[in-house]
């Protein structure tokens, strides 16, 4: 007898003994801890990155799925939304953060552009709108509810004419409310191909009441159009002059403490950050950072109200926040070309100018490294495969506290379309083998004493 509990003692207490630690490993080498870079400094609020959903890297070129990532200051991940399953969307796009903490998201599908307000916490579609316009990159919601949405490759083949357009539109009336037209004020001499892709204007943002900052890729210009006289008050680049802009991407408007106008604009295809400012009728680049070594057709920088600067290094497969001068001090990576990134609760061009910060006017970027397609792919399964119920933990909590999830509707499934940086069990089995461990080490030393005593 006594023989049997010593053995069956031994087994116990080994049992107990690597319960823990294999749980541990588990969570650090399972689901996308690979995902994360250099972090030196954690952000107050999640980071919400949207991956267009391409691959483009010669030997194993394709579409890929579409997908939203929320990822936590520490670089975890804490969900992701499959938007190409659950929401129709194939090709993912812009994503805003709204006043009130939820996201608001653009995407193209098969037959249009869809947009919906994400609640980041909840994983809640409160409320979707689908377009009739063909291939949409960035729609913004207004103070008044209303969308101000960038149309491109609108060639009309009956009229022979390009209606390449931004429009604002009214969702109370179904109705457009205000549209202003490319081919008033520019002819086929600029930009691309007349009748398939000319002016690719990828971005619309409200610069107060009376204008939109708008970005004709194809016109190696960033506008900045009067919605009271319908002209163009300001213009950044020239076609042509690639040595100013270049294909850019998104362009953000700020605000010198003197009032000085400054563009801040991620410049694709010269792979660099730059930011120019406006002293009479004349620009002054201010910043610039990158190069083709470092970045690889950013499509993205907002800047942060540290004077920081978050960067979609979008070819890269990555989201660096990168300071003044030049230090990556937060890196994730979400494979395949990330096209635009947000922080949950921070206006995208809140923060100071470059002027404003005395910084130089070129920078080198100091660190951050990209990563091997192995890493990537590693990377993106990780991301594909590990699920949680971190959106469903927290509806059921609002429940219980509430009565009732607020939200409306909600087309994801969370059973499926959640994934965390916790491994496929998550935190709550690690807790659990701990409980394990600790039970058979209590009950491996509860036999030694009894054997003692005998």
């Amino acid at each position: 007898m006594r023989t049997r509990l010593s053995v069956l003692c031994l087994v116990v207490l080994l049992v107990g003994t690597a319960a823990l630690p294999a749980a541990t490993a588990q969570s650090q080498s399972d689901g996308p801890g690979i995902c994360r870079g250099v972090i030196t400094e954690t952000p107050e609020t999640m980071t919400v990155l949207s991956v267009q959903g391409a691959k483009f890297d010669g030997n194993d070129s394709g579409k890929k799925p579409a997908r939203l990532v929320g990822v936590a200051p520490d670089g975890e991940v804490k969900w992701v939304q499959k938007t190409g399953k659950n929401q129709g969307i194939t090709w993912g796009y812009d994503v805003d953060p709204l006043d009130n903490g939820n996201l608001f998201v653009t995407g193209t599908m098969n037959k249009g552009t869809v947009v919906y307000e994400l609640d980041p916490e909840t994983g809640e579609t409160l409320w979707s709108e689908q377009l009739d316009t063909h291939d949409t990159h960035d729609v913004d919601l207004l103070d008044n509810g209303n969308l101000a949405v960038a149309d491109m490759r609108n060639y009309n083949e009956t009229s022979e004419e390009n209606e390449d357009r931004i429009f604002v539109y009214n969702r109370t009336t179904d109705e457009i409310v205000w549209e202003w037209q490319f081919a008033d004020h520019y002819d086929d001499s600029v930009g691309g191909n007349y009748t398939e892709d000319w002016t690719h204007v990828n971005d619309i943002d409200p610069v107060g009441d009376d204008q939109f900052l708008i970005s004709p890729r194809n016109f190696d210009q960033a506008l900045l159009v009067n919605r009271t006289t319908g002209e163009v008050d300001m213009t950044l680049g020239e076609y042509g002059n690639h040595d100013i802009l270049h294909k850019q991407h998104n362009p953000d408007y700020l605000e010198s403490e003197n009032g000085t106008p400054t563009f801040l604009v991620a410049d694709s295809e010269n792979d660099r950050i730059v930011e120019y400012e406006r002293t009479g009728d004349d620009w002054t680049r201010t910043w610039r950072v990158g190069n083709s070594s470092v970045f690889d057709w950013p499509r993205d920088a907002d800047r942060l109200e540290d004077g920081n600067t978050l960067i979609t290094d979008s070819a890269n497969h990555r989201v660096v926040e990168v300071t003044p001068d030049g230090e990556v001090v937060w890196e994730f990576y979400s494979p395949w070309l990330v096209y635009d990134a947000t922080r949950v609760q921070v206006p995208e061009s809140g923060g100071p100018t470059m002027a404003d910060l005395n910084a130089s006017e070129r920078v080198t970027l100091k660190n951050g490294t990209p990563r091997t397609s192995a890493e990537l792919a590693d990377c993106d399964e990780a991301l594909s495969n590990v699920e949680n119920t971190y959106w469903q933990e927290n509806r059921e909590n609002q429940s219980t506290s509430t009565g009732t999830a607020d939200g409306g509707e909600s087309p994801d499934d969370v059973s499926t379309d959640i994934v965390t940086d916790d491994g496929p069990t998550g935190v709550a089995s690690d807790l659990d083998s701990f409980v394990v461990a600790a039970a058979a080490l209590l009950l491996g030393l509860g036999l030694l004493a009894r054997r003692s005593r005998d």
